[in-house]
């Protein structure tokens, strides 16, 4: 399958294109700056260098893609301003941009939460443009065969290939490798079309959680 992500120099994006090489998946990683192509390349996908946030004709970036992962985040210590531009406006703007180029299947990594206002003001508008970008329709409405995926906090341990997973879960951590296997296994998994799910570290394998999700 070919597949584009946006945000590719992010950390499970990064994960996630071994994953998929692995596979035997032709990956385009959409990243911003042209310092980051390297280390993109060593993973063994193509980079192409788009700006979310001032380039135009995302559509054609995204080339003969199959599948689209927004991966994508302003990250720690930007402003809010940047929370609407990246993780909102980004999200919108792949949205039309797969439905430009009739690509489906359209793989949301989110956060748990979102509708919960809690933090400081910064974050909490990060929770609002999340919001405002998977739950709150636009997806939900867009057409596409969506999953949105919504991790607890991120870790940087090794991952343990256990989760939990259900519509809605405790507050909990998880290890970002254990998000890219999960994104990986919802690819090609149809029962995951039009599910929205919590993910935290647990007790079950990621194939056993998702199919009790999706069986229930």
């Amino acid at each position: 399958m070919k597949i584009a992500i946006l945000g590719g120099h992010g950390k499970i994006a990064r994960h996630l294109q071994t994953l998929f090489v692995e596979d035997g998946h032709q990956v385009r990683s959409l990243i911003r700056q042209p310092e980051q192509e390297a280390a993109i390349k060593a993973l063994g996908t193509e980079p192409v260098v788009f700006d979310v946030e001032k380039d135009e004709d995302l559509a054609g970036a995204l080339g003969e893609a199959e599948a689209v992962v927004f991966a994508a985040g302003a990250g720690p210590g930007s402003g809010a301003a940047r929370k609407w531009t990246v993780d909102r406006d980004g999200a919108l703007k792949l949205i039309e941009a797969a439905k430009a180029k009739q690509i489906k299947r359209y793989l949301m990594i989110s956060a748990m939460k979102v509708e919960e206002p809690r933090g400081n003001e910064v974050f909490q508008i990060y929770l609002q443009a999340k919001a405002e970008a998977d739950a709150d329709a636009a997806l939900r409405t867009s057409g596409l065969d969506f999953t949105i995926i919504r991790p607890g906090g991120l870790l940087d341990d090794p991952g343990t290939g256990k989760v939990a997973i259900a519509p809605s879960l405790p507050a909990g951590k998880i290890p970002r490798e254990d998000v890219a296997e999960v994104v990986r296994q919802c690819l090609t998994d149809p029962s995951t079309i039009g599910v929205q799910f919590d993910l935290t570290s647990g007790e079950q394998t990621i194939s056993e959680a998702l199919r009790n999700l999706t069986e229930t």
